[in-house]
């Protein structure tokens, strides 16, 4: 739903989504960029934000239910554990109200103000506009991971993935409505609309420090996500694990031709013990490698027939039970 199919009595309403885990530190400075954001926007669109809490130890709750009791345009759901940042993201997206969603982390990484940006490409015709990171102020092991694990997901998966992007980005009413027709227990929303199609482009920036607290994303969680990322949209593992076995297959026939020949030359030839048990213990180990990938796409399908909530909904602010979407 692009401006130009908007009544033309009404100005957008822009949904920010932000999913927090003890951000406390960051929500202050958080809110007043927003809302200084949405005074200078005034004249376009309207802003609501959309806060979904991953069960934080901290005082974002508290913080959240003041902001909420003073300014209607906050909105929030907190869950009764944590679910994880996706399942955060795709909750948040399922409950704005906006005719667009603007995706944004708490710790102010990623600029709100870049809404202004995303509005004017999405008022031409965009249906998901994203941010393409320049650089970022991280260590060297994690800049390097993601980089791998970028270049990696987009080889893998079956349709293009932009590389260089996260979570940081702009999607259309129509986008968000194809994104419910999903039903996966774990999602990756990168890949997702990647998938979907649409009219997508980005727009390069670079990423600032984190302005307080620490990242949720060290190296295992995002070999986790990546992991995700290439079960969750692609089946060249499936299709690996068929062409080793048939390579695996055809070397131990060559390996068999091969023995028995040398036999036939050299009947004194002693028996082979070592290589025997080389080849077990190398039959054995591609047999669970290949069983684990098969597992883990049978995983998703079991999750997938276990129909499990994207989450459960501890509390809610500014929002009626019949709006609870989960």
């Amino acid at each position: 739903m692009n401006e130009s199919n908007l009544s033309p009595q009404r100005r957008p309403l822009v949904s920010i989504s932000i999913p927090v885990l003890n951000e406390a530190g960051n929500l202050d400075a958080l809110y007043l960029r927003l809302t200084a954001l949405a005074d200078r926007m005034a004249d376009r669109c309207d802003l609501e934000f959309v806060f979904t809490d991953n069960h934080s130890e901290d005082d974002t709750w508290s913080m959240l239910t003041a902001l909420a009791a003073q300014d209607p345009r906050v909105r929030a759901i907190r869950f009764s554990r944590n679910f994880g940042f996706q399942s955060s993201i795709l909750a948040n997206y399922l409950h704005a109200r906006g005719d667009a969603v603007m995706q944004i982390d708490a710790d102010l990484q990623d600029p709100p103000e870049m809404l202004e940006q995303f509005f004017e490409l999405w008022r031409q015709g965009f249906h998901v506009v994203y941010g393409i990171r320049r650089k970022r102020p991280e260590n060297w092991l994690l800049n390097q991971t993601r980089k791998f694990g970028y270049w990696a997901i987009d080889k893998v998966s079956e349709h293009p993935i932009p590389r260089d992007v996260g979570d940081f980005r702009l999607v259309d009413r129509a986008v968000v409505s194809a994104i419910a027709r999903f039903r996966t227990a774990n999602p990756y929303l990168r890949g997702m609309i990647a998938g979907l199609g649409f009219n997508q482009t980005g727009i390069a920036y670079d990423r600032d420090a984190r302005m307080a607290g620490e990242s949720k994303f060290n190296v295992s969680r995002l070999v986790r996500l990546g992991l995700t990322a290439v079960f969750n949209h692609s089946t060249v593992p499936l299709r690996m694990a068929s062409f080793l076995g048939i390579v695996i297959l055809v070397v131990s026939l060559i390996g068999a031709l091969y023995y028995v020949m040398l036999r036939l030359v050299r009947p004194d030839l002693p028996p082979g013990f070592v290589s025997i048990q080389l080849m077990i213990l190398f039959g054995i180990g591609l047999n669970a490698f290949l069983l684990g990938i098969i597992g883990e796409y049978i995983l998703r399908i079991y999750r997938v027939l276990r129909s499990d909530p994207i989450a459960i909904v501890e509390r809610s602010l500014n929002m009626r039970p019949d709006e609870l979407k989960l």
